[in-house]
């Protein structure tokens, strides 16, 4: 495997109003992203992630059973299909985070991991489900109503050109999984989001850089931008970026534009971070069962 890879992230606003059919929704936001992962690729990136649920708005602003409709079966749906053929085509590994539909009404929020050959690695299923308001108008992250919590675990997927892991949104404010994801081999961990400002935006460059250095990988964090209408709860405020071991910051996106980041990620730091601090090697996990209890 090479050391430096070049990771590309895709930050993009929704074009298409939320009431219009949720076909015309994906079609556009596919059609749009198929553009964007061929302007990452053409600058060289290698490993390619799209935000969260990419291929609509951010539904979970309502609680509307219309958008049952935008799942699919993962990796038998259509979507994980086409981009399988455009990641063959490209040469480049595509973290592709869909609605994922299991059975005739079972939902996960979940993102399908297709190898530079086209081959669907696996994937993982959000763990961590918020359910909260924002905003006087009856919007939020609505998202118990069309997810259930995930069951695969923190899986790692050996990719063409690194140990990719996965983590969702609200996922990143739960330092265990992170952890795990760490334990289980991950060189990077791509968290796709959709998070608006105001309510925890002051979070969005603390907590994944900590991740970063407490377990010496690097986070690639994704997140749409502009305002989604008929709700407009709002402000997706981009500033997708990609952070290294250290904590430092790479590269990082607009507050507002559609736009491809591509940025290195150098393996070698990987080692020399974790020689430096061997927080694998000094973990207690014998002192930790507290951890796992449940709480009264």
């Amino acid at each position: 495997m090479v050391n430096k890879v070049k990771i590309g992230l895709i930050q993009a606003k929704n074009d298409v109003h939320g009431d219009e059919p949720v076909q015309v929704h994906k079609e556009k936001a596919i059609e749009k992203h198929f553009a964007l992962v061929r302007e990452a690729a053409a600058k060289g990136a290698q490993i390619i992630c799209l935000q969260e649920i990419f291929y609509g708005p951010y539904f979970c602003a309502e609680q509307n059973t219309k958008w049952y409709e935008a799942a699919e079966e993962v990796p038998g749906g259509p979507t994980v299909q086409q981009f399988s053929d455009l990641a063959r085509e490209l040469g480049t590994v595509i973290i592709l985070p869909v609605y994922e539909r299991v059975g005739i009404g079972t939902y996960y929020n979940t993102a399908a991991v297709i190898d530079a050959d086209g081959t669907y690695l696996g994937k993982y299923r959000k763990q961590h489900i918020p359910h909260v308001g924002v905003g006087s108008e009856g919007c939020g992250f609505w998202e118990k109503y069309y997810f259930k919590p995930g069951n695969l675990g923190y899986p790692v997927f050996e990719s063409a050109f690194a140990k990719v892991g996965v983590y969702i949104c609200y996922d990143r404010h739960f330092p265990e999984g992170a952890r795990l994801l760490g334990l289980a081999g991950a060189e990077i961990v791509f968290n796709p989001s959709a998070t608006v400002a105001g309510l925890s935006e002051y979070l969005w460059k603390l907590e994944q850089p900590a991740h970063a250095v407490a377990n010496g990988y690097y986070v690639a964090a994704i997140n749409r931008v502009g305002m989604e209408a008929p709700w407009n709860m709002g402000e997706f405020y981009g500033q997708s970026y990609l952070v290294d071991p250290r904590g430092q910051f790479v590269a990082v996106g607009s507050r507002d534009q559609d736009e491809v980041i591509v940025a290195d990620m150098d393996k070698n730091m990987i080692h020399e971070v974790r020689d430096t601090w061997q927080f694998y090697r000094d973990r207690r996990p014998e002192t930790y069962d507290d951890m796992v209890k449940l709480l009264p």
